[in-house]
């Protein structure tokens, strides 16, 4: 029997010790990683704010699916990215790869024949190297121009063996990185947003309230002198659950919604000879029109209204909407 061989264990408290113990060496190898940081790291950084070409991210086997993630960071933060595999580099990949660029080579022993076969050619072309290794003897070690080290005292694999706390490290070297030269270069949040438009964040971060209002005859309106009557009708016909009292210049003066109407039938308010001026409540919550669509979720849920009336430039209404659509437009 091979002595490397664990003794199998299925009962719950060694399973959860388990997991515990590779959360606590994960944890513990990502602290020491923390005080390797030199200025090789801190030039890297820099230099990669210099390039006018991109981060060529490589690396073979898990190495190579860190620098897939690391290579999607990048970009996704405003760092022009990507991913060539070193194998497929080797039969012509490597086309893919200009002078302008900076490589960011990714090899826990810094040894991997696939990478360290295309290491002289890079640097033959004028590309500068960024390693990140165990090992800064190594041959990775040796052709990089600056080092970022990932090594590690042990992998959570009770075996020793399994990448498992190295390509964490690597990872979050990868990240460390990314957010560096994220805030060096004034990244935003709509930045990000612009990277993502197809998701969730993406439209939190674009869509804007009139984007998804209702407007024109679809938003309900009636003046101070409205009769009541008329005032419910209106706000049955647009199915909004509110109206908005506006003057003859189409500012907002007041709202009046089905928990008014709740309110003044609980208390025995007799309605029918009143005018919308009468019943409405003053100083309701509006959102102009450029807003952020989420800003309206914020502001309704805030104040707990379902529905808000939008406002122009010039102060003037010009949409509503509610709840429902926020979640029809995926922004709630």
């Amino acid at each position: 029997m091979n002595s490397m061989n664990i003794e199998t264990n299925t009962d719950a408290v060694s399973i959860e010790h388990r997991i515990r113990e590779t959360l606590n060496i994960e944890a513990i190898e990502l602290q020491r990683a923390g005080e390797k940081i030199n200025e090789s790291w801190i030039n890297a950084v820099l230099e990669i704010l210099k390039i006018k070409g991109r981060v060529v991210v490589m690396g073979m086997g898990k190495s190579g699916h860190i620098g897939r993630k690391i290579a999607a960071t990048l970009a996704s933060t405003g760092t022009p990215a990507m991913f060539v595999h070193p194998a497929e580099a080797s039969h012509g990949d490597l086309g893919m790869v200009l002078k302008e660029d900076i490589v960011l080579a990714i090899s826990n022993s810094g040894e991997s024949e696939e990478l360290t076969s295309i290491l002289p050619v890079l640097k033959r072309i004028g590309v500068n190297i960024i390693a990140i290794t165990a090992n800064q003897d190594s041959t990775l070690g040796r052709h990089a121009n600056w080092v970022m080290e990932c090594a590690v005292e042990r992998e959570a694999c009770p075996l020793n063996l399994a990448p498992t706390a190295s390509t964490t490290v690597q990872l979050a070297i990868g990240d460390a990185l990314a957010v560096a030269l994220l805030e060096a270069r004034g990244f935003k949040a709509d930045d990000f947003a612009r990277s993502h438009p197809g998701g969730a964040l993406g439209r939190k971060l674009l869509t804007l309230v009139q984007d998804v209002m209702r407007s024109g005859e679809d938003v309900p309106t009636v003046l101070t002198t409205t009769p009541f009557t008329t005032l419910m009708k209106t706000m049955s016909d647009k199915k909004l659950g509110a109206a908005a009292v506006i003057d003859e210049e189409r500012k907002i003066l007041g709202v009046f919604t089905d928990g008014d109407l709740r309110r003044l039938i609980e208390v025995g308010t007799d309605v029918r000879g009143l005018s919308a001026g009468e019943v409405m409540s003053k100083k309701p919550k509006v959102i102009v029109s450029t807003a952020l669509a989420v800003e309206a979720a914020e502001l309704m849920e805030k104040h707990q209204i379902t529905s808000i009336f939008v406002i122009d430039a010039n102060q003037k209404i010009c949409g509503a909407l509610n709840s429902n659509d926020l979640m029809r437009a995926k922004v709630i």
